[in-house]
């Protein structure tokens, strides 16, 4: 008992950011479910759910919050090597999400090799094996329902670990006003009409001179651009989110995409192409000089997740 009361305190402090990192023996595991809810809820959620290396194996696949908000259960993962993919960044074990969204993104890849004159598509962070705020890089990518997908094309052999680790992305937007047309090619137009073709598909993000390319390259039905949305960072790559899962009741929705022209072509484009948005990252104002020493702000705990993530991280 001793041993076993010792254990949870050493698990609270690493958590807390003090002494060794967490193990994950089946010891600290049961040592994590031991703690009192208010010791539990205290603990930063960032290195909590970064801590955990495999999914939860005894509850259902879930999306649990909000994209930007949760967690997950049940996750699956995309295997590192397919027929027409292959994930890399592998060291961030990010590979994880919900099954329907593992299912679509290799049938994207799959059709996208057949049919859009791809050799294969890289795969970059889906989500944690159990979600929850990330380390770094996302403040979404937390319920398994996100996904990012590099505009550079599949080599055409297996990498090795470290050449995912290496292998750096074709910047097809270096500027928020243009491409590079020697980067940008027509695969790419077909490959972002494809995924926002699947009815589950809710939003792609990509820099705002890719939707502009996209509105002047596309014909006949144009309704699949109302999915394409401009968002700052999207330069190498675009970000695919589906909607909650029919049936995912511990899954906070987001309203669906209508801009007024249908397309998101009109005015709000002309906004993402203009220097409004842009200005808060481009220019901040300086920050006011503190009168008095300033506290860091309290890191994001446990507490803050829905309560259903207390089950995901006690989970076997």
């Amino acid at each position: 008992m001793k041993r076993h009361v010792l254990l949870a305190a050493a698990i609270l402090a690493s958590a807390l950011g003090i002494g060794a990192a967490w193990s994950q023996s089946a010891y600290d595991m049961r040592a994590l479910a031991a703690l009192t809810d208010a010791e539990l809820m205290k603990l930063p959620a960032k290195k909590l759910f970064s801590s955990f290396k495999a999914p939860t194996t005894n509850m259902k696949s879930k999306p649990i919050g909000f994209y930007a908000k949760g967690c997950q259960s049940g996750a699956v993962a995309l295997p590192i090597t397919g027929p027409a993919w292959q994930v890399i960044r592998l060291s961030r074990n990010r590979n994880w999400g919900q099954p329907q969204l593992i299912t679509l993104l290799e049938d994207l890849a799959t059709k996208a090799k057949a049919e859009d004159g791809w050799n294969g598509l890289l795969v970059g962070d889906i989500a944690m094996p159990r979600g929850g705020p990330m380390p770094s890089g996302h403040a979404s990518h937390q319920i398994g329902l996100d996904a990012d997908i590099w505009f550079r094309p599949m080599p055409d052999h297996v990498m090795t670990a470290k050449e995912r680790e290496d292998i750096t992305p074709w910047v097809v937007a270096p500027t928020r006003h243009g491409l590079d047309k020697t980067l940008w090619t027509e695969a790419d137009a077909r490959l972002l009409k494809r995924a926002a073709s699947y009815p589950q598909v809710e939003r792609i993000f990509v820099n705002p001179p890719i939707k502009a390319e996209l509105c002047k390259w596309a014909t006949g039905d144009r309704s699949w651009l109302a999915k394409v949305r401009p968002y700052y960072n999207h330069n190498y790559h675009f970000h695919i989110r589906i909607a909650c899962p029919p049936g995912a009741t511990t899954c906070k929705p987001q309203p669906e995409p209508t801009p007024k022209d249908g397309t998101g072509c009109g005015e709000e484009l002309a906004y993402w192409m203009g220097d409004v948005p842009w200005r808060r990252i481009e220019h901040p104002p300086p920050p006011p000089k503190p009168t008095q020493p300033v506290k860091p702000p309290a890191p994001l705990t446990l507490a803050s997740l829905p309560a259903e993530c207390r089950a995901v991280v006690t989970a076997e």
